[in-house]
This record gives C-alpha cells, sequence and structure tokens, in this order.
C-alpha cells in the first residue's frame, strides 16, 4: 500500500510540474488539445496505456530493464 501510495504522489508531482514550470504554455496546449477530435484522443490515450502496462509488466517480471 505504501508503494501505491508513493507512485499516486509521484504521479501526481509530474502532472503539476508543467503547471508551475510554464502555466502560460500549458493553456496554449490545452487550447490546442481541445480542437483534437475526441476519437484521436481516445487511440492517443490507449496507446500511452498500452504502452504504461507493458513498462509495468517488463520491470516487474523481468530482467530486461535491471
Amino acid at each position: 500500500m505504501k508503494f501505491l501510495v508513493t507512485l499516486f504522489g509521484l504521479i501526481l508531482v509530474l502532472e503539476g510540474l508543467p503547471y508551475v514550470a510554464c502555466p502560460e504554455a500549458m493553456q496554449d496546449w490545452l487550447r490546442k488539445l481541445s480542437e483534437v477530435s475526441p476519437r484521436l484522443l481516445r487511440v492517443l490515450g490507449s496507446v500511452a496505456m498500452a504502452t504504461g502496462v507493458l513498462l509495468c509488466y517488463l520491470t516487474q517480471r523481468t530482467d530486461l530493464l535491471g
């Protein structure tokens, strides 16, 4: 459980960092992102999730990275 809470905290730090470092650029980026079709966003999100699952699997189940 401690690992999951730490992981969640790290995700929040990484997600919040661009908003603290360059809020104007993030507003511009989010404006551009709102113009992208929902279908493309869904595909990109699916690819990101699949990549995350693959990375988790590789780091936990194999010696490939360690």
